[in-house]
């Protein structure tokens, strides 16, 4: 490659969550001393990087997540409200399967199209959103690396995006586990790859099931 860029695209890590409901952008909600865990695990990861930016969504666990890797390579985190988690009606409210939200017939109106989806921002205007913060991540840190703390629904739509697949899935099936890292290669301007890791793996089987996200 004549000029490669690297723009990581992280999750955060585990939220202390105790009620269990879906926290999406409602403030307060930080990391879990697993989290915390999870967070110095990617400042290790990323301590031989050649990290030129770094980028956090505006909510409480991405700049705590981002935080021991601003330590380590002195960079301060810019905020970018981009990469924010995506808008949900059931913000707030419990939505496992068999309980919550998702029992109430009057919440049913909000399922009815998961092409949109209805029940929350449409996957396009989420990928538009996160394509410009990650361009504008390759141009900053061009010929290095940028690192970015997002959340799992606008990591994931990006990669979909990135490889030409379609918005509707499973939210299940997501490859975007509590603090992985979605890499989007750049050639010059052009991307040419996508690549996942997993830094926390083996903290995974201590975290909640229910993350929200």
């Amino acid at each position: 490659m004549t000029n490669k860029t690297l723009v990581h695209v992280m999750r955060h890590g585990e939220v202390f969550n105790p009620e269990k409901v879906l926290y999406g952008r409602l403030p307060g909600y930080r990391l879990s001393e697993l989290g915390l865990q999870m967070a110095d695990r990617a400042a290790d990861f990323f301590k031989d990087s050649d990290l030129a930016l770094l980028v956090s969504s505006p909510l409480e666990r991405a700049q705590q997540t981002i935080n021991p890797t601003s330590l380590f390579h002195k960079l301060t985190p810019e905020i970018d409200e981009r990469i924010i988690e995506a808008e949900n009606v059931f913000e707030g409210k419990r939505v496992s399967v068999g309980d919550g939200a998702l029992r109430d017939p009057r919440n049913w109106w909000h399922l009815r199209n998961p092409f949109l989806p209805s029940w929350g921002e449409p996957y396009t205007k989420v990928s538009t959103r996160m394509r410009e913060a990650i361009f504008a991540a390759r141009d900053k840190a061009k010929g290095r690396e940028a690192l970015l703390v997002s959340h799992q629904l606008p990591i994931w739509v990006a990669r979909l995006a990135a490889e030409g697949r379609s918005f509707v899935h499973d939210p299940r099936k997501r490859q975007c586990s509590l603090a992985s890292v979605t890499t989007f290669i750049f050639d010059e301007e052009k991307l040419v790859a996508v690549e996942y890791q997993e830094p926390s793996a083996d903290l995974l089987k201590n975290a909640s099931k229910i993350s929200g996200a």
